[in-house]
């Protein structure tokens, strides 16, 4: 009998302490509910899937996005790109900057303007510099930079001179148009390099980018290329709601040239009225605190002019020239 009450007292035990912790898994379930919950309805935060577009072209070429994989190669860099947010809201800012220079150059050269987002794919437009040694707005190795006419010494690197370097893409790009045919196949090259593609091409039978099997890097390079063109193309629509104000404005200029060699370019700033770091921030492929001219060569600075050091006036100037509007009311 005592064995039989121990078995008894043992069971119940065991049935309270089972009980126990499942009344504590339930409570804590409760609340990690009750926290989604309330982290979702205080922060108004939802993730959703992005919206696809039924049709697309990449300067005039169609997208066939009846291929499954074509559509969802595009949903990936789309989603991606769109909830990349920090980076996605300084590219849209960097690009009202650099986009009008860029659109000018294309323009002249015959490239079609959707090839700018090459660009901002490549860069992002600034002037960083890639682990393989590819530098600039266009991400040039020097190699590539030099056969297309951009100077690369010690005091100068040319990767990092917007219009000399998209005029050099330029040509890289047209290039490449004459041994492909069509711009989707330039977009593709401008990753994959100009002589892979082309064996690409050989082998497996095809210029039709979205028929070609490639490596990861250079299939997703186009579709986040369309992933950038819609986005800044219909910002809104992918939850982007950046004010003119939010935009970096324009600093206007006066050009400089430069004939003969300068041993002190911080002296050079400030007989120009500005500062060094002024002179290198207006002129990022200056290279060094000097610079060599020979051969009667010349390169041609851009100093800033006007109220260049009021960053707020230089928005309302910018906000004025764009809309018409007047400056003072802004």
């Amino acid at each position: 009998m005592y064995i039989r009450n121990q078995v008894v007292h043992i069971t119940l035990l065991i049935g309270i302490g089972a009980a126990i912790i499942l009344l504590h898994l339930g409570m804590a379930d409760n609340r990690r509910d009750n926290i989604a919950g309330d982290f979702s309805g205080r922060t108004g935060f939802h993730s959703v899937a992005v919206p696809l577009p039924t049709q697309l072209e990449l300067a005039g070429e169609k997208v066939p996005l009846n291929l499954f994989y074509v559509r969802e190669s595009l949903d990936r860099e789309l989603t991606s790109n769109t909830y990349w947010h920090s980076n996605t809201i300084l590219m849209f800012k960097r690009s009202h900057r650099f986009f009008p220079v860029i659109e000018r150059i294309l323009k002249k050269n015959g490239i079609p303007e959707d090839m700018k987002y090459l660009a901002l794919v490549e860069s992002g437009l600034t002037v960083a510099t890639s682990p393989a040694g590819a530098g600039g707005y266009w991400q040039f190795i020097p190699e590539t930079a030099k056969s297309y006419g951009l100077e690369i010494n010690n005091w100068v690197d040319e990767r990092n001179h917007i219009i000399k370097a998209t005029e050099a893409a330029c040509k890289y790009m047209k290039k490449s148009f004459e041994e492909h045919g069509n711009w989707t196949m330039v977009a593709a090259s401008y990753n994959g390099g100009q002589g892979r593609m082309k064996r690409v091409v050989k082998h497996q039978g095809t210029n039709n980018f979205y028929e070609l099997y490639l490596n990861s890097e250079t299939s997703r390079y186009v579709y986040r290329l369309l992933a950038m063109k819609l986005i800044f193309e219909h910002p809104e629509k992918y939850g982007y709601n950046i004010r003119p104000e939010d935009l970096y404005p324009d600093i206007p200029t006066k050009k400089v040239e430069i004939t003969q060699s300068v041993s002190n370019l911080p002296q050079f700033a400030r007989d120009h009225g500005i500062n060094y770091r002024i002179l290198r921030e207006m002129n990022p492929w200056l290279s060094d605190s000097t610079i060599q001219v020979k051969d009667g060569k010349k390169y041609t600075v851009l100093i800033p002019t006007g109220r260049f050091d009021d960053y707020d006036q230089l928005i309302r100037d910018d906000i004025q020239n764009a809309s018409g509007t007047d400056a003072s009311k802004i």
